[in-house]
Order: structure tokens, then sequence, then C-alpha cells
């Protein structure tokens, strides 16, 4: 069942309330706005699409249009981080840390100043734009910076919540967005802390540990609740920190069930899954099964489509469920 302490949505399962996480984004800018004005945003012309347009048009002087040039952005950031600025870098993640990473490893995170990256579109359910503008590779890229935190929201509210904690948290940070509208799960009161995994749902005698990130973590709840009805028990733990990961919320959840899924719209490689399996084998080896993508680019159709085709959805997520119990 839900983690009631969480403060989650309780008509959580109808999804009736759906907003894209990249809104997170625009809501935050503006509430910081109003209270800190060291925060600018440089954009690579695409203030609509990665929600900082509301931002440009009240606060036009700390709205920097660099155009299409991802790679003079990230320097000008970092510029910006060193003259005291907290400058958020927009664009989609394709293009930014995807078209710009040498730039963001020479000048920001080389130098450990506080510029917050902005990966918006990410993950195969970009939809339609296709192969080109789906980023899967873009947590792996920045996970492997040293001194970048990484963090991937699961709904709009907390990407809100993100958005100010990496604000303040004097360090190079990467917030990854998604376009499609998705389930907001969580609450006002919903607690988020950079590298606290939260508990999302525990069965009375769960036999496999779902690490989900993002998004999906909508698919990994269907999947658990789906389970519990066929008597097999699950705790489903929102991973939302890649970078540093809550190993201690890793260990405990493996050791207790046995058996990990890890769940991620993103390449198995570098991402989540492989933040959870390096873990594991140093503190608890686990059997695990990734849900990703395996070795694959993106394509164009529609969203629910994409993640039926790539295997990310409840149904796949409830098959890896199975085989890794099958494992212990």
């Amino acid at each position: 069942m839900l983690n009631d302490s969480l403060k989650l949505r309780a008509d959580l399962f109808d999804a009736s309330a759906q907003k894209p996480t990249r809104d997170g984004f625009g809501s935050a800018m503006m509430e910081l706005g109003e209270r800190e004005p060291r925060a600018v945003i440089v954009c690579a012309d695409l203030a609509e699409s990665t929600r900082a347009l509301a931002f440009k048009m009240k606060y036009p002087a700390r709205y920097i249009e660099m155009g299409v040039a991802e790679q003079n952005m990230a320097t000008v950031a970092s510029g910006l981080a060193n003259y005291g600025k907290i400058p958020f870098m927009a664009s989609y993640a394709a293009f930014s840390p995807g078209r710009n990473n040498e730039q963001i490893r020479t000048t920001i995170t080389l130098n450990n100043v506080p510029v917050k990256i902005m990966g918006m579109h990410a993950g195969v359910s970009v939809g339609p734009d296709g192969a080109t503008h789906q980023a899967l590779e873009d947590m792996a890229l920045m996970r492997v910076q040293p001194n970048m935190i990484v963090i991937s929201p699961c709904d709009a509210l907390e990407a809100h919540k993100a958005v100010l904690a990496v604000a303040s948290n004097g360090k190079p940070s990467y917030v990854r967005f998604a376009r499609e509208k998705t389930p907001v799960m969580t609450t006002d009161e919903t607690p988020f802390e950079i590298g606290k995994a939260n508990e999302m749902w525990r069965s009375a005698a769960p036999t496999v540990a779902v690490f989900a990130t993002g998004p999906l973590l909508f698919e990994a709840l269907s999947a658990a609740r789906d389970l519990e009805m066929q008597g097999i028990g699950s705790v489903v733990v929102n991973v939302h920190t890649i970078k540093p990961l809550d190993e201690g919320a890793v260990e405990r959840a493996a050791r207790e069930c046995g058996a990990v899924v890890t769940v991620e719209e993103h390449q198995i490689a570098g991402g989540l899954g492989g933040a959870v399996a390096e873990a594991l084998a140093r503190r608890a080896p686990t059997p695990i099964e990734f849900i990703g993508v395996h070795d694959r680019y993106g394509q164009s159709g529609e969203p629910a489509e994409l993640l039926r085709e790539y295997g990310l959805d409840a149904p796949a997520i409830i098959e890896a469920m199975k085989q890794v119990i099958a494992r212990k």
C-alpha cells in the first residue's frame, strides 16, 4: 500500500491530475525570482518549451538569450557563477548536456562552480520528435562528472522542489525533466531532500524492491499495486537523486527483499540501474533486473506506445519483478 507518511495523493491511481515535470521548473523559477536576485536563466532559444518564458517576461534583465549555441551557454553560465550569480541553463537534454558536455566538464565541474543545468524533454516519451531529441544518455554523462549533483524528479511538484533545492546547494547540478504530461503523485507536504530516497509503497510481506526514478515511478507503483492483488508483495522507492545515491536506503531494501528491479527512462548503462548495481556490488550483492532502454536509440511515436515498445510500462515492470523473484 502507499506510504501514507509521505502524504502522497490519495487518488493517485485515477491519474486525473497530470502535468509535465518541466512545469515545475517554470513555477520554481518564478518563486525564486522574487526572493533571490542572483538567480538568472541562460537559455538556448527555447524559452517557451523549457517553461522559462514567464521568468523572461517578468525579469528580462535576468534572462540571457544565447540562441542555438549550447557550448557558449555553458561557458557564459560558468562565468556568471564565478561572479556570484546563480545561473540556470535551460535547453533540451539532448543538446545540454548532450551537445556541450565538454564545456560543462571544463568550465563548470572542473572549477566546481554552482551552475544549474536544466535538461528538458528527456526520455523516449518526448514522442514524435524522435531519436535526435530523445535524450537517453544524459544522466550517465552528468553522473560521471566529479562535483555534479544529478536529480530526476518524479512529477511537477517534486521538480519544483528540486529546482529550489539546487538553487541553494552551492554545487554544479543537473535536473532532468520530461515533456509529456504525467501523473502528479506527490503533494506540497511530501518531503524532498537531495540525496535522500523516499519509500513510496510497502506491502505487508515484500519479496522484491523496486527502485524507480522520474515519471516512470507511476508505472512502478501501478505494477506494485497489481502484483499485490496477485499476492506478491513489494517495496517501491523513489530515487529522485541519482548522485549522490542514497546507498543506505538501497542496501536496506535490497537486504530486506533479496531481489531488486530498477526502473528508468534512460539507457541501462550509466544511469540509475548502473548506480544501484555498483552500490549493491560493494554493499549487498543481490539479484537485479533492469527496466530501461537496452542499447537502443529512440524513435518517433506517441509517448504511451513508445513506453510499451521499449518495455518501460507497468506490465514490463511486473514481468521483471517476477523474473528477479524467481532468481532468489
